[in-house]
Formats: C-alpha cells, sequence, structure tokens
C-alpha cells in the first residue's frame, strides 16, 4: 500500500438481532467490504479502535443500552464515526434524534438489500474523508507542539492579526528576525501560505480545546 494511502473503511454493525447481523455481515461481504459484528454496545467498545477509519450500522432499540445511548458516548469520546441507524420501529422524532445528534442516515427495517448497500456504501466514503481530515489535523497539531517557545510567540501573534513590527516590539526582537520566526512556522507547519497556515493551526487549536467538535477539510 502506498504510504499516502489509507485502509478501506470497515463497517461495524451493532445489532442484538442475530438474523439481521448474519444477512448484513454476508450482504457486505459479497462485495469485500470487511465486517466486525457486535450484539450489542458493551461489546462494541470494548473492540473499537479509533485509529482505523469506520463506519456503523446501528439498531435503536436493545437491550440494556440503546443505540442512542452509544451514540452519545462516541459523540462524547469525540469520534468521527458514520452511523447508519436502523430500527424496525421507527418514527419521524426518533429519525430527527438520530440525523441531529450526527448520524447520518435512518432505515427501517425490513430495508431493501440493494439500498442498504448503497447507503452503507456512502458512509464509507464519508468515513474515509472524516479520517483523512483527522489524520491531518493530528499532524499539524504535533507539529504546532513541535515550535520553539519563540516561534509559538510569533505564530500567537499571526493568529491574533498582528504585523510583523507589532510583534517584534512586543518580543523585544527586530522586526527582521520576526520575518525569519514566520518563514521557520510556515516551514515546520508544513503551509504554502500565511493564511493557509492561519486556518490550520485555529483548526487545530479549536480541535484541542473542544474535541468533540468535528473536523473541517483543510482548504
Amino acid at each position: 500500500m502506498d504510504a499516502t494511502e489509507q485502509p478501506a473503511p470497515l463497517v461495524y454493525i451493532v445489532d442484538d438481532d442475530d438474523d439481521m447481523r448474519t444477512s448484513l455481515s454476508w450482504l457486505l461481504a459479497s462485495v469485500k467490504i470487511e465486517v466486525r459484528s457486535f450484539r450489542g454496545p458493551a461489546e462494541f467498545l470494548a473492540a473499537y479502535d479509533p485509529t482505523l477509519p469506520a463506519c456503523m450500522v446501528l439498531d435503536v432499540r436493545m437491550p440494556e443500552v440503546s443505540g442512542f445511548d452509544l451514540q452519545a458516548e462516541l459523540n462524547r469520546r469525540g469520534t468521527t464515526l458514520p452511523i447508519i441507524f436502523v430500527s424496525g420501529h421507527g418514527d419521524i422524532p426518533m429519525s430527527v434524534r438520530a440525523l441531529q445528534n450526527g448520524a447520518i442516515d435512518f432505515v427501517e427495517k425490513p430495508y431493501n438489500s440493494q439500498q442498504m448497500l448503497e447507503r452503507v456504501q456512502r458512509a464509507m466514503r464519508v468515513a474515509s474523508d472524516a479520517h483523512r481530515v483527522h489524520q491531518h489535523r493530528q499532524a499539524m497539531i504535533q507539529r504546532i507542539r513541535s515550535l520553539t517557545p519563540r516561534e509559538q510567540e510569533v505564530l500567537n501573534g499571526l493568529i491574533e492579526g498582528k504585523a510583523s513590527k507589532t510583534i517584534a516590539r512586543e518580543l523585544g526582537i527586530s522586526a527582521k528576525t520576526v520575518d525569519v520566526y514566520r518563514a521557520s512556522v510556515k516551514e515546520k507547519l508544513g503551509a504554502s501560505s500565511i493564511a493557509k497556515l492561519l486556518r490550520e493551526v485555529i483548526d487545530a487549536q479549536r480541535a484541542i480545546a473542544e474535541p468533540h467538535l468535528p473536523p473541517h477539510p483543510p482548504s
């Protein structure tokens, strides 16, 4: 696999209905989609690896812990896992709740196999994009943390919209030295322009402060 490639997203199925898990697993496996199925949220959480790109088909009503409870826990952890909810007793308020809390789809049982396959493939594309953006953001966070204290001070000044002369005066250094630090920061963070650098740094800092927020695609 090329270093720039990422593995195809896997599909988690979480449902206490054995027949449903089996039939959907067979359907997805028939088109070479990797599936991992679980009888309930606790079993899933014990095996879940957030570093892998993935999406989920999740039943609403299950014993002890509901699909909505699992969705809330994943949101609390700041995951970017696209969820397709399924329910044999769906209604409009239920679907609205699922979508408002971040699910990408809501399907009533019994569902059409081909339509479900298409929905899962769409969720996999969303998962790939979300994982790519998350990886990019994490790399930016690590680069920011690699800056020297002085480079961080100059970067903070840039984020606040200050000119080089202003930053220089506040730090007690020359404007030319500030420009040297600007160039160093730009190179270390791998940005093609100061404008792009600032957008990505602000997004990364926002992620550190509020990790539950969804990622923004890098421009």
